[in-house]
């Protein structure tokens, strides 16, 4: 039997022990414990995962992922994005955003003619 493994709530590949369900049902004060500090263990019967003993902060991270609205997401980028740009760069982007179809390429052949003139310098 392969690995049993699952990805935790950091988001990382955790691996479980395996454990007889024996053991677990003789010592389960100290499968307990192990779950508490580790995060989990497998249960094996004739060496196969029947059943995974999680601790609740676990259990409770998998029934209840963090997952953010799509208004939250576009709030955070809203929120980062004001960090980025200068006053002067927000002029501009709302300039371009406000620009007709013909400024847009009267803009374009200016930034070509002075990338040639540049070039031509060089």
């Amino acid at each position: 039997m392969g690995k049993v493994a699952y990805r935790n709530r950091q988001g990382r590949w955790v691996e479980l022990r395996k454990v007889p369900a024996t053991q677990v049902k003789n010592h389960f004060g100290s499968m307990l414990e192990e779950t508490l500090a580790k995060g989990g263990v497998a249960i094996m019967r004739h060496e196969t995962p029947k059943a995974v003993l999680l601790s609740y902060e676990e259990f409770d991270a998998l029934v209840h992922p963090r997952t953010d609205t799509l208004a939250e997401l576009e709030a955070e980028f809203d929120r980062w994005l004001d960090r980025q740009q200068s006053p002067k760069a927000r002029k501009a982007l709302d300039a371009a955003f406000a620009a007709t179809p013909k400024d847009l390429g009267a803009a374009a052949v200016r930034a070509a003619k002075a990338k040639k003139r540049k070039q031509a310098g060089t």
